[in-house]
């Protein structure tokens, strides 16, 4: 059996270092193989940054610019707020804005046009994230159908779903999920794996050809501590994760056993989240207290360099994008080939 590259891997915060400034909730990072980063970013699209650090913010064309609320909960819930990010076949970027319950879709220069905004005649929900694969489908998720997502961190609502789009339309795939959040399939796109931020877990569906998903089953633990927010595997086959709000990076072995890589919680404010979490009586005020020093919220993982070898963590709260080394490269997205 071939040594797993994480044995013994952890992340060393000096050896951290930032790319970007006055970035506005860059939860979703883009690499390509040129060096160039693509982060969301709350103004209302996103913002590239170049290898040599430079940065352009590139607004949608037709948005109100999200930033209007004094109050810090409302930051969170109210406006345009651009969240999971793809590229689409010819370049463009596909934008699930958590803010307007849409899919768009955007290209390079801003230009903006709603792609999905309903399913079965009736609203879409709270967008989250979404995917391309190889076969050029969309995948969606769908978090909840509350539409203060806050008001959704419940262990009780199991409202989230993924989609899928084709040449057929759009379609619910699976439902039934803790609020559901980034998606990823494996190398061979034969399972299709499932945040359940709420769940605390992550589930997997096989993918049939026709885009079904069947077998669903929890992937590692039934429970990993805390909200989980993005995932993405390396080459190897380890599933690297966030936990968000307590802002730890984990990972899920191919035998299913977890391992941290980098903690910066707080152990005092994450076990009352927490605790508040198990009896229902979560806060935005006990959520808006946790979060690390590094970037707080931790959101995402991306790999990118020339290698795949740079992590760069995407962030709630953030203004910029810490990045460090991993032993092991990532497993190149769809964009990448």
């Amino acid at each position: 059996m071939a040594i797993n590259p994480l044995d013994g891997f952890e992340v060393n915060k000096a050896d951290i270092r930032y790319i970007g400034k006055d970035l506005q909730r860059p939860e979703c990072i883009l690499a390509e193989p040129n060096g160039a980063l693509w982060s969301a970013d709350a103004r209302g699209g996103v913002v590239r940054i170049d290898v040599d650090g430079s940065q352009r913010v590139i607004t949608q064309s037709y948005q109100k610019t999200f930033q209007t609320s004094t109050d810090a909960a409302a930051r969170f819930t109210e406006g345009t707020l651009p969240n999971g990010l793809a590229f689409a076949a010819n370049g463009d970027i596909l934008i699930s804005n958590f803010g307007t319950d849409c899919l768009e879709v955007m290209t390079r220069e801003g230009q903006t046009r709603v792609l999905i905004d309903s399913i079965d005649g009736e609203p879409i929900g709270k967008v989250n994230f979404v995917l391309r694969d190889s076969k050029d489908r969309i995948w969606l998720t769908v978090s909840t159908k509350i539409k203060n997502w806050m008001s959704a961190i419940s262990p009780n609502i199991v409202d989230g779903y993924v989609a899928m789009v084709d040449d057929k339309g759009i379609r619910i795939v699976a439902d039934g999920f803790h609020f559901t959040n980034e998606i990823r399939f494996d190398e061979k796109e034969e399972w299709l794996y499932v945040v359940e931020t709420c769940g605390k877990c992550i589930s997997r569906l096989r993918v049939k050809d026709d885009g079904s998903l069947t077998d669903r089953e929890i992937y590692g633990p039934s429970d990993t501590g805390a909200f989980i927010d993005g995932i993405a595997f390396d080459s190897f086959g380890n599933l690297w994760g966030t936990h968000v709000m307590t802002d730890r990076i984990f990972s899920i072995t191919p035998e299913g056993d977890m391992k941290i890589l980098l903690d910066d919680s707080d152990p005092e404010s994450r076990s009352a989240l927490m605790k508040a979490f198990e009896e229902d009586r979560i806060t935005p005020d006990l959520m808006l207290a946790c979060g690390g020093e590094i970037a707080p919220w931790f959101a995402s993982v991306t790999f990118g360099g020339k290698d795949l070898k740079t992590v760069y963590i995407g962030s709630l709260r953030g203004d910029r994008i810490p990045y460090f080394q991993s032993p092991v490269a990532g497993l190149p997205m769809v964009h990448w080939k």
